[in-house]
């Protein structure tokens, strides 16, 4: 299923750079600060955001921190049961 996800993920990505491309020679960023000048800037900002979501997914960066903190909560269980069998074994001497 993964690999249908990145699939996926890099479809949308291409379909978002097309539409960056085709839109970009379109909008008027050159006419200095006016409404048209922020609505391309916004609409340029909100496409480069969605391009880097996608890259985000494929890459894959969350994938590697969900390992690492899956390790660390591993490791943080196994301290307190450590923790816990000693405390029951102290109050089984006394």
């Amino acid at each position: 299923m993964r690999k249908r996800n990145k699939f996926k993920h890099g479809v949308y990505l291409l379909l978002a750079l097309a539409m960056l491309l085709y839109a970009l020679p379109k909008l008027s960023l050159a006419n200095g600060p006016s409404w048209v000048f922020g609505f391309g800037v916004v609409w340029s900002l909100f496409a480069f955001m969605v391009i880097a979501a996608h890259l985000h997914f494929i890459i894959g960066v969350d994938e590697e921190k969900t390992k690492r903190l899956e390790a660390v909560r591993k490791a943080k269980l196994e301290q307190w049961q450590s923790k816990w069998k000693e405390e029951t074994r102290v109050t089984q001497r006394s």
